[in-house]
């Protein structure tokens, strides 16, 4: 799961959302020079994480996606999935995308001081392009997948795979769908 799914899955606690917005970003035991519950969000984007990569369901999207974009297809399935929740929003959320959005760029605007360094550069570009909102189109993820294929080490090709998703949109969404149910009653169980 990429943004979007780690904020929504944070429920309503500013510390949750914070640690799982930024926990890509904090290595090994780094968590623990957090108070409480950004370290909770931490763990919670680990566990997410580890269920997510290992899921059958979330495996079938990837192997749909592997012969072409190999070690990267775990990153655009994370995208995808990103896009049908986007999508999909008003199914699990009675607050608008838009909204949801504003409130979460306004969350680490406050709290810019304690984000790491990667977070503090990247996020500037994430409210200017409006990332959250804009995974509801497939132009969106296009861009996102761009500029994600250019900070790789070689050619990764994942600007491309918007190809795939129109092609198979039907077989992403469903495996959306059943996995992402999976996911939210997995997380209700580690609160």
């Amino acid at each position: 799961m990429n943004f979007l799914a780690h904020l929504y899955l944070s429920g309503n606690s500013e510390g949750l959302l914070i640690g799982n917005f930024i926990a890509d970003s904090v290595k090994g035991k780094a968590y623990e020079n957090y108070n409480q519950e950004i370290q909770k969000g931490i763990l919670l984007h680990r566990k997410i994480d580890t269920f997510t990569d290992s899921h059958p369901i979330v495996s079938q999207s990837k192997q749909r996606l592997h012969s072409r974009y190999h070690k990267y297809s775990p990153v655009v399935v994370d995208i995808f999935y990103d896009h049908f929740l986007a999508v999909k929003w008003n199914n699990y959320s009675t607050v608008s995308l838009n909204e949801f959005a504003e409130n979460s760029y306004r969350l680490m605007n406050t709290n810019f001081e304690i984000l790491p360094e990667k977070v503090k550069f990247m996020l500037p570009y994430m409210i200017k392009g409006n990332w959250l909102v804009n995974y509801s189109n497939v132009e969106g993820i296009r861009k996102t997948l761009t500029g994600m294929s250019r900070r790789t080490s070689f050619n990764s090709g994942m600007e491309t795979a918007t190809e795939i998703l129109v092609q198979h949109y039907s077989l992403f969404e469903n495996e959306f769908e059943l996995f992402f149910e999976e996911l939210k009653n997995y997380v209700k169980t580690i609160e």
